[in-house]
């Protein structure tokens, strides 16, 4: 079966500036490609609550929920209509077939991760030595970003995840626009989810205890701003470790 995409149909943040190359519109049309073929786990979820909205019900999609939906009434304590409880119950299906095939996966790349002698993996490994690391976050800094290009200094790191900030100047006018946004969208979130980790997790670390010091009694725009920073700094940290084995100060290992 073959299957044809609109290029325009490619979804693109209008908000953000962005970077267009074939290799990033390649891997938008996998992207799709692959919600198409297998769905997505939120998908269903908002798809069941929406179903549910329009005859004015809440429930949570938890493991007992076929059993709490055979007892749920609408509002005016009618039960819920055969043919929506039907939809709910299809959708419901497609929902656990997505979470089984997401524990299958992280099974498998667990059983690798322990086998596996590849230098990849070896990396993946040496990131989950620190505190505040877990496999979700190793494994994509690694197979997205640090497995696959050799970096000679810490600028081009933060340049390659869109980290960097983009200056404007004009005459006597300079102004800052904020960060590039021009990198790897995925290895740009995951960044900043780490760097609110390595808050919790490494408190006692120098960039933490820069971090407290110049935004945590900020507004909450500032300590936005100070995240992105914080994340740039931690990215280059982590692929100082990686390279020269260099612990980031003040950061601490797993026992």
């Amino acid at each position: 079966m073959n299957l044809v995409v609109d290029s325009s149909s490619i979804e693109v943040n209008r908000r953000a500036r962005r970077a267009k190359t074939d290799r990033m519109d390649l891997g938008k049309l996998l992207k799709m490609l692959m919600r198409y073929d297998h769905g997505e786990r939120t998908r269903h979820i908002n798809r069941t609550k929406g179903l549910l909205a329009s005859y004015r019900v809440r429930m949570r999609v938890g493991g007992d929920f076929l059993d709490r939906l055979e007892t749920r009434r609408l509002w005016d304590g009618r039960p819920l209509p055969m043919g929506l409880k039907k939809r709910l119950v299809r959708e419901y299906e497609r929902l656990e077939m997505v979470k089984g095939q997401i524990k299958q996966l992280e099974a498998e790349r667990a059983d690798f991760l322990k086998i596996s002698e590849s230098p990849e993996v070896q990396m993946v490994r040496q990131l989950l030595t620190l505190r505040g690391i877990g496999i979700n976050s190793a494994w994509l800094y690694v197979m997205e970003f640090f497995g696959w290009r050799q970096f000679r200094s810490g600028r081009q790191a933060g340049a390659l995840a869109g980290l960097t900030p983009t200056p404007h100047q004009s005459g006597d006018e300079a102004w800052e626009r904020g960060i590039s946004k021009a990198g790897n969208r995925h290895i740009r979130s995951m960044a900043i989810q780490i760097a609110w980790a390595w808050l919790r997790w490494q408190p006692e670390s120098k960039l933490s205890l820069w971090y407290q010091e110049r935004f945590a009694n900020g507004s909450g725009r500032l300590r936005r701003i100070g995240i992105v920073a914080l994340a740039r700094k931690l990215l280059i940290d982590l692929w100082r470790y990686l390279n020269d084995g260099v612990i980031p100060e003040g950061a601490q290992l797993k026992a």
